[in-house]
């Protein structure tokens, strides 16, 4: 009891900051500097919660102010902060109400079982191709028997190609925005054929069955 007491203390409190201090957080964050550095992270962070801000344009703005690989790595360290927050706070704060709400969706307990079988390859696989949402990721890995070192690397690795190409886009916004838009549109374009070709191919292996 006192454990879900103080892990929704935790999330209430984190999700205050993003939903209330967003727009300071994001004033101090164009400003650069090293303390802007660190409250990017912790935006980033508060994102993995709650999306007070859509990801990619987050990371966009991040890479336009401190440039592609400083922007990147900037994003990746507070995603990550966020990330390892979740998984404990499921692991050991609501795990049983976790359980119960996840145990109703069908494509989790399917994620489960491939989770099970091979936790890493599981883990990177939907980070590169977000077929399941990745704080849903982040719970059920948080619930299972997976190593957090594991779950750590996984994710970072995955995350890390889509974080480099918004820095990398964010940086060009200002001298090329159509390249910019152009240039995450095709990625979306690739992500959204990969999700189509593995629904596809699930839906047609049923029917054959």
């Amino acid at each position: 009891m006192i454990k879900r007491i103080v892990s929704l203390s935790i999330l209430i409190l984190i999700i205050a900051i993003g939903f209330f201090q967003k727009d300071e957080l994001l004033h101090l964050i164009k400003e650069g500097g090293t303390f802007s550095i660190f409250i990017s992270m912790l935006l980033v962070a508060i994102c993995v919660f709650f999306p007070v801000i859509p990801f990619p344009i987050l990371a966009g703005m991040i890479g336009g102010v401190f440039g592609t690989f400083q922007g990147a790595y900037i994003c990746l360290a507070g995603a990550m902060v966020g990330t390892m927050c979740l998984f404990f706070l499921s692991r050991y704060g609501f795990r049983d109400l976790a359980q119960k709400k996840l145990s109703k969706h069908q494509k989790v307990r399917e994620y489960e079982e491939f989770l099970n079988r091979n936790s890493f390859v599981a883990i990177l696989v939907c980070r590169l191709i977000p077929i399941i949402p990745a704080p849903v990721v982040n719970i059920v890995c948080g619930l299972s028997k997976v190593k957090w070192l594991t779950f750590f690397i996984a994710s970072a690795l995955g995350k890390l190609p889509n974080i480099l190409l918004l820095s990398f886009a964010g940086s060009l916004f200002t001298s090329s925005k159509l390249f910019s838009f152009g240039l995450y549109g095709v990625y979306i374009l690739i992500i959204f054929v990969i999700n189509f070709v593995i629904v596809y191919r699930r839906t047609a292996s049923k029917s054959i069955d």
